[in-house]
C-alpha cells in the first residue's frame, strides 16, 4: 500500500543467516532490501541471503551514539539500511519522490561485489550515492 501512495520502503534483509528464510518487510517485491558489508567488503556473516536482495551497504562494526550519550559499536543489516536510504534519498527528485529510473541507476551504479552481476549475497553490490 505504501509504494501505492509513492512512499519507497527500505528495509534490511535480516540476520537470521544464510539458510534463513525472508525477513518482511524486506522480502517483499516492491522494497529496497539491504544487506550488511564490513569494511572490506565482505559480507557480514549472519546477513540473510536471497534473490530478493538489492543492495549491500556497511554495516560490520559501525560506531555510532549510545543511549547513555557514550559511543558503541553495533553490526548487522539494520545498521546498513540507513546507508542504503540515504543514496536513495540523494536520487530522489528533490522532494524525496524517487523514480523506477533513478532506482535502475542506483543499481547499475553500485560496486558488484561476489559473482558477476545481481546475486543472493550482495543484490547489485555496494549502493553508491549517484554522482
Amino acid at each position: 500500500r505504501l509504494r501505492q501512495r509513492g512512499v519507497l520502503v527500505v528495509a534490511a534483509i535480516g540476520n537470521g543467516g544464510p539458510n534463513a528464510k525472508p525477513l518482511y518487510p524486506a522480502g517483499y517485491k516492491d522494497v529496497v532490501s539491504v544487506t550488511a558489508v564490513n569494511g572490506k567488503r565482505n559480507i557480514f556473516r549472519l546477513a540473510n541471503r536471497g534473490k530478493y536482495l538489492d543492495f549491500a551497504a556497511p554495516g560490520v562494526n559501525i560506531r555510532h551514539a549510545s543511549p547513555n550519550g557514550a559511543l558503541d559499536t553495533s553490526s548487522g543489516t539494520s545498521i546498513a539500511a540507513p546507508f542504503a536510504a540515504v543514496a536513495i534519498l540523494l536520487a530522489s527528485d528533490g522532494n524525496g519522490r524517487i523514480t523506477g529510473n533513478s532506482l535502475n541507476k542506483l543499481r547499475r551504479s553500485a560496486l558488484d561485489l561476489g559473482k558477476p552481476g545481481h546475486d543472493p549475497v550482495y543484490g547489485y553490490g555496494l549502493i553508491r550515492p549517484l554522482p
